[in-house]
């Protein structure tokens, strides 16, 4: 546990993992991990102000070109930076090349003199289909880690939480988490920064309903088609779930 610290301001980059897709907020949108966390700052300093400038399907070098400039130019006291998922999916990707983007991208928001909260990848390694980049993104997480220590970040190793290798931490289409698995992480976003919070990222899942072989092949065939399927016309067609859509937050408001 760090030395717990207090904000102001906060600033959250990145894909749908940070704009909290499949975590429905209370009023309408999405919530997700990041305004849980914008929630728990706020408990802290009720002061504080909050943007999220995180969109779906963003690529790792579309985040540095587009929302890297903007949160140094809101100059806040914490920057949380999650992306390159949507990149290692592709065929071909170089976890090497992504980590130096991503080194770049750090280097230019810790010299702004805010905090930088980093993350690992999950570990796809129980998802059919994701566990083929398994490999790679085990390699960009060591780049991570890498990163975090040579610019002094804060870091949530998404990887090392087993509790988000319960299939009740994600959403039906095995790519976002659930509201609980969102919960979760900004527990341990909370933890990285040494926000005090009353639950924890680690408590247990309680006993579930065991299922059987083919229950389980019928659940992947259904998962195929409803969401898998979709997801690799839109690559072939150039598409992205992100196109026309604007970040939910794109200014610096009080929560």
């Amino acid at each position: 546990m760090t030395e717990s610290s207090t904000y102001t301001s906060y600033v959250a980059i990145g894909d749908s993992f940070t704009e909290g897709l499949e975590d429905p907020a209370p009023a309408a949108g999405y919530r997700g991990w990041a305004d849980r966390l914008a929630e728990h700052l706020a408990a802290a300093g009720p002061e504080l102000r909050y943007a999220n400038l995180a969109v779906r399907g963003r690529l790792l070098r579309q985040i540095v070109d587009e929302q890297v400039p903007r949160a140094i130019e809101l100059r806040p006291e914490l920057i949380t930076f999650a992306g390159g998922g949507n990149d290692l999916l592709r065929p071909g990707a170089d976890p090497d090349a992504l980590a130096v983007v991503f080194d770049n991208a750090v280097r230019r928001l810790r010299a702004t003199g805010a905090d930088v909260l980093i993350f690992t990848g999950f570990d796809p390694g129980g998802v059919p289909v994701l566990r083929r980049i398994r490999g790679r993104a085990a390699m960009f997480n060591l780049h991570l880690r890498a990163i975090a220590d040579r610019h002094d970040c804060r870091l949530v190793d998404l990887w090392s939480m087993r509790q988000l290798l319960d299939p009740r931490a994600w959403a039906e289409d095995r790519l976002h988490l659930s509201p609980e698995g969102h919960r979760r992480v900004g527990f341990a976003a909370c933890e990285a920064l040494g926000v005090p919070v009353t639950g924890d990222w680690r408590d247990p899942w309680p006993p579930a309903p065991p299922v059987d072989w083919l229950t389980s092949r019928r659940a992947d065939l259904q998962w195929a088609r409803t969401y898998l399927l979709p997801w690799i016309q839109r690559r072939l067609q150039g598409r992205s779930s992100g196109d026309e859509i604007a970040a939910k937050r794109p200014d610096l408001l009080p929560f």
